[in-house]
Parts: C-alpha cells; sequence; structure tokens
C-alpha cells in the first residue's frame, strides 16, 4: 500500500511539473521594446494666431472640433459634401484597406494557436484464393481484410519569446494606421470639394462679371458711333470702343471651359460621370468667422489623422523589432496524433484499438549566414525612419497651421482692399464716360478706366475665392472634418 500511494505521489508531481512547465511555456516573455510615445518638441502656441485663446486652459476650444456642416453653410456645398462621402472611390477605396487590414490581424494572430485537425480512413483489400491457402482444418483462408477508423492530429509551435504576439502587435497597429488613412482621405476629400466648389462659384462671378462688362462695353460701343456720326468722335475711339469689347468677348470661352472642367472634378469626386453641378451662394456670400478657435499644438498630436497613421506606423515598426530579436532564441513547439483504427464497428474505441502519440521538439539555430542578424537590423532601421517620419508629420502639421493662419488673415486684408479698389474703379468708369459725353475727356480715358474696371472686379472675385479656400484649409490643417 505504501508503495502505491508513493508512486501515485510521484505521479501527481510529475503531472503538476509538466502543467507548470506548459503554464511557463505559454506565459513565457515577451523580447524587444515596448513601445512608449517619443518625445517631440511642440511649441506652446501656433504663429500667426489670430487672436488669443478665451477658452479654459484645460481644454481649448478649436474649429476643428466642430463638425463639418457648421464650417461649409452653404446649402449647395453641404449637399455636395454629403454625396462624396457617401460615393466617392478614394474613400471606399480606403475603407477597404481597413476591412483588409482588419482580416490580416485574424491571419497573424491565429499563428498563436495551436492547430488541430481531424480525419478518418477506411480500407479494403481482396486478395486471390489461390495466395491465401487454406486453414488448418482445411477449409479455405479468408481473403478479404478490411479496417479503419478516426483520428485527430495537433500542433502548437509554443509562443514562449513572443514572437507571435508582436506580430499581432505590428498588425493591430497597421489597422489602426489603416483606419487613420481613412480618416486623412475623409479630411482630403471634404477638402477637395470645398476647395473645387469656391474656385466654381469664383469662376461663376467671373463669368458674370465679363457678361456685364460685354453689355456695359456694347453700349459704350453705340454712342461712340453716335459721336463718331454726329461729328463729335472719331473713327480712333470707335475703334477702342471695340477693343475693349473683343478683349472681354475672348475672356468668355476660357471661362467656359475652367468652368466645365471644374464641374468635372467635382462629379468625379462624387463618384459621378462628368455633369453639371448644383450652385448655391455666390462666392461673395459665403460666411467667414472673424474669430477663429485654433487650440494649442499638442492637440494636433490626437485629432491629425495623419500624425496618428505616421504614429500607429511607428508602433508597427516598434513591434517588429521584437519579432526579429525572438528570431535569435529556441523555437519550441508540441505535436500530438491519436485515432482508433478496427474491422469492427462495435469495437472501434475499445482499448485494444485506439493509440496515440505526443512529442515535443526544440531548434535553435546556430548559423543562418548573418540572415537573423541583418533582419534585426532592417527593423531596427526601420523603425528609426518611422520615427523620422512621425517626427516630419508633426512639424508638417504645424508648418500647415502656420500656413493657414497666414492666408486666412492676409488673403481678408487682401479681399477688402480689394472691395475698396472696385468700388473706387467704378467711380473713376462713371466719370470718365460723363466726362468723353460732354467733350472734356478723349476716350483714352474711358478706356483706361474701363480696363481698370474691369480687372479689379475680376481680382476681387478671385480674393473672395482665395478667403474661401483658406478657412477651408484652415479647418484641414487643425485637423477637423473626420469626427
Amino acid at each position: 500500500m505504501p508503495a502505491m500511494m508513493m508512486t501515485r505521489r510521484i505521479e501527481q508531481l510529475a503531472g503538476g511539473a509538466i502543467l507548470s512547465l506548459i503554464t511557463l511555456m505559454v506565459a513565457g516573455c515577451t523580447v524587444g521594446p515596448n513601445y512608449k510615445r517619443p518625445a517631440v518638441d511642440v511649441p506652446g502656441n501656433y504663429r500667426h494666431a489670430l487672436a488669443p485663446d478665451t477658452a479654459p486652459a484645460s481644454k481649448p476650444l478649436s474649429i476643428a472640433d466642430e463638425q463639418w456642416p457648421a464650417i461649409f453653410q452653404d446649402p449647395a456645398l453641404l449637399r455636395l459634401v454629403k454625396g462624396a462621402l457617401e460615393n466617392n472611390l478614394d474613400l471606399r477605396i480606403a475603407a477597404q484597406r481597413v476591412l483588409e487590414a482588419r482580416a490580416q490581424v485574424g491571419v497573424v494572430r491565429s499563428q498563436q494557436m495551436p492547430s488541430v485537425g481531424a480525419g478518418g480512413s477506411y480500407s479494403a483489400l481482396q486478395v486471390p484464393s489461390s495466395l491465401v491457402g487454406n486453414n488448418s482444418d482445411g477449409t479455405p483462408a479468408n481473403s478479404f481484410f478490411n479496417g479503419g477508423g478516426p483520428s485527430a492530429s495537433a500542433a502548437w509551435n509554443l509562443d514562449f519569446w513572443g514572437l507571435y504576439r508582436r506580430q499581432t502587435e505590428a498588425a493591430r497597429a497597421e489597422l489602426l494606421a489603416s483606419e487613420w488613412g481613412q480618416r486623412a482621405v475623409r479630411i482630403t476629400l471634404i477638402q477637395s470639394v470645398a476647395q473645387a466648389y469656391f474656385d466654381l462659384r469664383s469662376l461663376d462671378a467671373q463669368m458674370a462679371i465679363t457678361e456685364n462688362t460685354i453689355k456695359a462695353r456694347r453700349e459704350s460701343l453705340q454712342l461712340t458711333r453716335s459721336l463718331d456720326a454726329y461729328g463729335a468722335g472719331s473713327m480712333a475711339d470707335v475703334r477702342q470702343a471695340e477693343e475693349l469689347l473683343h478683349t472681354a468677348l475672348a475672356n468668355l470661352p476660357d471661362l467656359r471651359r475652367q468652368i466645365a472642367i471644374e464641374e468635372n472634378a467635382i462629379s468625379i469626386l462624387l463618384g459621378h460621370n462628368p455633369g453639371a453641378v448644383d450652385r448655391g451662394l455666390p462666392i461673395d456670400q459665403q460666411p467667414h468667422p472673424l474669430d477663429v478657435p485654433i487650440g494649442v499644438p499638442s492637440q494636433l498630436l490626437e485629432r491629425r489623422p495623419d500624425i496618428q497613421q505616421a504614429e500607429a506606423k511607428l508602433v508597427a515598426a516598434n513591434a517588429r523589432v521584437g519579432v526579429a530579436r525572438a528570431q535569435y532564441f529556441p523555437q519550441i513547439s508540441l505535436t500530438s496524433m491519436g485515432g482508433a483504427a478496427s474491422s469492427q464497428l462495435n469495437s472501434i474505441f475499445s482499448s485494444p484499438n485506439t493509440y496515440w502519440y505526443a512529442a515535443g521538439s526544440v531548434s535553435q539555430p546556430i548559423f543562418e549566414g548573418g540572415r537573423i542578424r541583418s533582419n534585426y537590423r532592417l527593423s531596427k532601421a526601420q523603425q528609426q525612419e518611422m520615427l523620422l517620419e512621425y517626427q516630419k508629420a508633426i512639424l508638417g502639421a504645424l508648418k500647415d497651421v502656420s500656413n493657414s493662419l497666414v492666408s486666412y488673415k492676409e488673403t481678408r486684408e487682401r479681399r477688402e482692399e480689394q472691395f475698396e479698389h472696385v468700388k473706387s474703379a467704378s467711380d473713376a468708369v462713371r466719370l470718365a464716360r460723363l466726362r468723353y459725353s460732354g467733350g472734356n475727356a478723349s476716350y483714352l480715358e474711358v478706356l483706361t478706366t474701363d480696363t481698370d474696371l474691369y480687372s479689379a472686379q475680376l481680382l476681387l472675385a478671385q480674393a473672395q475665392q482665395e478667403e474661401a479656400a483658406s478657412l477651408v484649409q484652415l479647418y484641414t490643417a487643425l485637423g477637423g472634418g473626420w469626427q
């Protein structure tokens, strides 16, 4: 009895030791560096800030926190942006990339799990009686043999050094990078639609200005012809009036061409065939807030999709350093197989007819021709590259915001000055025509002032477009539009 108890005790200790060993192998360790966000030098404020922040220091407000319908208040533009977000092919491609990355995570993560397979077999053999012979009692021996049964197998590569866990970590980071990439495409799409729409409305304004100018110049041409007919003018005045008219008429084909190109571009962004585009508010009635809250630069690290995407790629590269590091260590694998075989179905699972097999193996690389070392150096170099890309993305974001701030401020001042220029030029044309009608000025004065007015009006329409586009750029630079 004591011997049996001792034997049972030994079996219990051995089983506990094996279980502990397997648990230790499963838990293991994870080699390679754990990710920590690198320190970056972010300034406390933006250059060219429009106004000091009035929000609490704990959570400064920003125009980027606003949803895009609150920024673009033109009903036609809102419909265009909504249609683009629903049908744009680039955005749909980005969505498919997210699905691909999500599936890739599942593929990589499956390496951490054991693989199990099952199957069955059956075989039959008919042997000629002449080859089998007879039994001892003279009766013919059995010439038909059959048998088979179910079987199962399992294999598990133990992730003792964290090789597969690091691969899964990298795949998840790539998934996150693809999601942030999709958001970056969304922001770019909103920006592209809005800027193309403002370009289109500016061209529409230039077309209206040109048509009004043509109408006025036709009337002026009629006046000069009448004056010439009654001897109060000259043929030179008529030719100069014709020159003004044809100059304006020559601009119409190019404006129609540019309008068609912008309409086609917007149609493609909406995922439609090239065609006409609905219009809303004129370019001079687009809303422009005077005070634009911008928050603080540190918020860009969380708000800008391109920065988040660059950091996710850095996380993936950091995890791949651990994958390469794990290649230095031995790989541990477990395999097992079991089943049953019998020619009698009712006895197939009886003890004499079952079998099993189990084995474990350890493999340690000794000489790989420098492959492991070179792969580790490659992963380290790629990690440093992604770190530089992350720092570059931050600097690029700061530059974008600073450029957008100064653009929004200066384009507004330019538009205001150009508006005053148009007012003065309009009055100068009125006075010059009065003086010419009264015989107190030559038609050259009318020609000069009319040309100046037309140019000033076209420049005003362009300045209004630039001001509207600069607001879009500022909103995008601050990371708005993907929420």
